[in-house]
């Protein structure tokens, strides 16, 4: 079935079962998003029924309606699909379901606008069209299953190491380094005189002269080697905004590879916090 729809006297084709099989397949892969999550245990058929139900509701936008009119239209759509495909337990639940369906959504479509503003083709109806050719489809089949996997992955990966993350505020008398330390449980170096757990910060915020501070050298043990660390005596360590004491600042030469991370502390100083 198709139509055709004029766009600045361009004869242009638009096919509404592939409108329809766009909007479905785009349904479906927002609602299996949702559903990996948030660990909903949901049929596959309620999936698919969620689906169809957002494709074919797609046909009423060509209803004349206004903003406000379409903004009620849509905003009822997304409550049915979610409750078609995770149904009714409490409102807490369904209101997360909506939220988290529309923040996929925003990924998905910040990518589509990405493409719409760096590439140069036009919108028609519902489509946009490069040289005769439906970046819709091409974006939706190849593009979105894969951005919507790495932010799954990335979301989980967030929420599996978000309590490793903490604030650094390092005081050498009146001199102070802020920054993002990661809680390494397999970090167990400690200055064998005085017991002392070692901070390892990155030598790359340390902006400051070292001649001016007291030093000494305490043995690190890594995957590949065995080897001294220099470490200096701050006069005041807080971790997320509590004292942590007895510590020493170790500098490292090498780049910390974990993303956002000036720091790598150890449970030893998360426990001995006051």
């Amino acid at each position: 079935m198709s139509f055709f729809y004029n766009n600045h006297g361009d004869n242009m084709r638009l096919y509404l079962d592939l409108i329809f099989f766009l909007n479905t397949a785009f349904d479906f892969l927002l609602l299996i998003t949702v559903s990996y999550l948030l660990h909903r245990n949901v049929k596959f058929i309620r999936l698919i029924l969620g689906s169809l139900f957002g494709g074919l509701t797609i046909f009423f936008l060509f209803i004349n309606l206004n903003s406000f009119e379409l903004f009620i239209y849509k905003f009822l759509v997304s409550i049915i699909m979610i409750l078609i495909t995770f149904s009714y337990k409490n409102i807490k639940y369904t209101l997360k379901n909506i939220f988290y369906l529309y923040l996929t959504s925003i990924v998905l479509g910040g990518f589509l606008y990405f493409l719409n503003t760096q590439f140069s083709y036009k919108q028609v109806g519902l489509v946009f069209y490069y040289k005769g050719l439906s970046i819709n489809f091409i974006f939706l089949i190849v593009f979105s299953p894969i951005i919507l996997y790495l932010y799954v992955k990335q979301i989980k990966w967030l929420k599996e190491n978000r309590n490793y993350y903490h604030t650094l505020k390092i005081h050498f008398d009146d001199l102070v380094i802020t920054g993002t330390c990661f809680l390494d449980t397999g970090n167990n170096v400690v200055d064998p005189y005085l017991n002392r757990s070692v901070i390892i910060l990155d030598k790359r915020k340390f902006i400051y002269d070292l001649n001016r501070f007291k030093m000494i050298l305490v043995p690190i043990t890594t995957a590949n080697r065995s080897s001294m660390i220099k470490c200096l005596v701050p006069s005041k360590v807080e971790v997320d905004d509590k004292e942590a004491k007895n510590v020493l600042i170790g500098l490292l030469d090498e780049e910390i590879k974990i993303d956002g991370v000036d720091a790598i502390i150890s449970l030893k100083v998360m426990e001995g916090l006051c």
